[in-house]
């Protein structure tokens, strides 16, 4: 039988766009974010059987609004996590746009990395290795991961078979659902980036 992975990207918060967030605490869903997971939780489809989350507040949060629907626990991985943007974690995408350093990373992400962070590739690696781990449980059919747009992206560059270079070629909106459809020949992408809007 097919097993259903659901990555959703956590929903809108007050700092999106302005603020390279990271790992940054105290990170939490403004209105329009609980209803975007609202939203989602209405959309998501069949019951899912399993809510996992990233550590940071904001996927918690969404997890939740998700999990409330189905009667279902929370279980945070630290898988899921956003990348580490180590020095640049809290900066402006104002104050970042004149580091030669952000221009080389948004360039070439397969061989940089942030200074004093985590490169593309490991992260590629901890979240893949987290959905194959999901494949091979067989007590779980219907799984929603909530995370952040850099994991998700991470985990479609990869069954797309696409290089990390071509990260911006795969868009992941506040409150979107992308989804991996899983059997005994792998796992196979039958959805990216889809939003519920209001």
């Amino acid at each position: 039988m097919a097993k259903i992975i659901h990555l959703i990207r956590h929903g809108h918060h007050p700092l999106l766009g302005r603020t390279l967030c990271g790992r940054m605490k105290g990170v939490e869903l403004d209105g329009l974010g609980c209803e975007e997971m609202a939203r989602c939780a209405a959309t998501v489809a069949p019951r899912p059987t399993l809510v996992q989350s990233s550590p940071q507040r904001r996927c918690m949060q969404s997890a939740c609004i998700l999990a409330a629907r189905f009667a279902l626990p929370v279980e945070i991985v630290p898988a899921l996590d956003e990348l580490d943007y180590g020095e640049w974690t809290g900066r402006s995408f104002e104050d970042l746009a004149s580091d030669p350093r952000w221009s080389r990373w948004n360039a070439r992400r397969s061989t940089s990395r942030p200074p004093s962070g985590e490169s593309m590739r490991s992260l590629q690696k901890r979240v893949v290795d987290h959905l194959e781990q999901l494949r091979g449980d067989r007590n779980i059919e219907v799984v929603i991961a909530v995370s952040h747009a850099e994991p998700i992206r991470a985990a479609l560059l990869r069954y797309s078979h696409m290089r990390l270079d071509d990260f911006l070629s795969i868009e992941i909106d506040p409150g979107s659902i992308s989804t991996l459809r899983v059997d005994n020949r792998g796992i196979s992408i039958t959805g990216i980036n889809r939003r519920v809007l209001a």
